[in-house]
C-alpha cells in the first residue's frame, strides 16, 4: 500500500505543491496524513495515525525530507522505526538518493544513510539559524525601544485614591476594577508595583532625613 505524509509548519501556509507531488507519484489522496505544525518533534496528529497504519511492505512518500522533521535525532530515530522494526520503504521524492527501494545491497544502504545524515542536520542547523535570527531581531528591536506583547494598562492618576477607598471598604471590589478600567489580574499586579514603590519612597525618605 502507498502512502503520503504531507507537514506544513502553520495554519496560513498551504500544502498544495505536496500534495501535488504525491498525487502525480500515484498516492491515493484518502493515504495521504497532514499535519500543520512545527517539525520541532514527531507529536503529530496526522503522523501519529499514519504510524497506525503503515504495515511491513508499504512504501510513505514525502516531498523533502524537512517535511518528516527538523530535529536530526528525531528523523534519524523515526526513519530506522520506519525502515527497521516497520518494515516499509520511504520514497522522499526530491531526492532519489532517497529512496530505500534503490540500492538494498551495502552500498545502496551506505549512501542512503549517509546523505539523510547530512540533510538531516541541514534541515536542524537551518531551524536553529531562523531561531537564532530571530531572537537577535528580537533583541536589536529591543534596544530600539520596541515593545512587545500587548501594551502596559494605564493606571488612572487617582489610582491612589481608588486604593484606599477599596482597602477601607468605602467601595467594592467590583467598582474599583470599573473605575481602574483592569481586570483582576492585572490590578493586583499593578497595586503590587504601586506597593512597592510606595515602600522604596517610604524607605528614601527615612535615609535623608537629617
Amino acid at each position: 500500500m502507498e502512502y503520503g505524509y504531507v507537514r506544513v509548519s502553520s495554519l496560513d501556509q498551504n500544502e498544495d505543491r505536496q500534495m501535488t507531488a504525491l498525487q502525480d507519484a500515484a498516492v491515493p489522496e484518502k493515504n495521504i496524513f497532514t499535519d500543520k505544525q512545527s517539525g520541532k518533534d514527531f507529536e503529530r496528529p496526522g503522523y501519529q495515525k499514519l504510524t497506525e497504519v503503515l504495515k511491513e511492505g508499504d512504501i510513505l512518500y514525502i516531498l523533502s525530507i524537512d517535511r518528516l522533521g527538523r530535529n536530526y535525532e528525531e528523523i534519524q530515530k523515526q526513519w530506522r522505526i520506519l525502515t527497521k522494526e516497520t518494515g516499509i520503504d520511504i520514497c522522499v521524492l526530491d531526492m532519489p538518493l532517497l529512496d530505500t527501494r534503490n540500492g538494498k545491497d551495502l552500498m545502496g544502504t551506505f549512501i542512503a544513510d549517509l546523505v539523510l545524515q547530512i540533510l538531516s542536520f541541514v534541515a536542524q542547523s537551518e531551524r536553529e539559524n531562523i531561531r537564532k535570527r530571530q531572537s537577535e531581531g528580537i533583541a536589536a528591536a529591543k534596544a530600539r525601544g520596541v515593545r512587545f506583547g500587548r501594551p502596559e494598562k494605564e493606571v488612572p492618576d487617582d489610582f491612589e485614591k481608588i486604593v484606599r477607598n477599596w482597602e477601607q471598604k468605602k467601595q467594592s471590589f467590583e467598582e474599583t476594577l470599573k473605575q481602574c478600567n483592569m481586570s483582576k489580574t492585572t490590578f493586583y499586579r499593578r497595586l503590587r508595583e504601586y506597593r512597592m514603590v510606595q515602600k522604596h519612597n517610604k524607605n528614601s525618605s527615612k535615609k535623608c532625613t537629617f
